[in-house]
């Protein structure tokens, strides 16, 4: 007789971790992206300094996407959740005239 965590729990656990790993390493990014070009076009900032402080900021992007994924109700809300504000966030790079 065999007693645990059953399998189907264990996939959801691991789907959220990938989803914590690699969503808040994307929306990170593009939000470091986005933030730069934002700095640059309407706070007059210099290139640099935009990417320093966006950089910095993209720390907080990404605990706070990793601890949104862990609080969603499954983990398919949450793969959504990181998939729409990463293609938000797409959007916005792009339009800011990312490369």
């Amino acid at each position: 007789m065999k007693h645990g965590i059953p399998a189907s729990y264990r996939i959801a656990v691991a789907s959220r971790a990938v989803a914590a790993i690699l969503g808040g390493y994307g929306v990170a990014a593009l939000a470091t992206g986005c933030l730069s070009l934002a700095l640059v076009r309407w706070a007059g900032m210099a290139r640099a300094e935009a990417v320093m402080t966006a950089t910095l900021l993209s720390f907080a992007w990404f605990a706070l996407a990793a601890i949104w994924v862990f609080a969603a109700d499954s983990a398919w809300r949450a793969w959504s959740g990181l998939i729409v504000s990463g293609a938000v966030l797409a959007l916005g790079w792009a339009t800011l005239g990312g490369a």
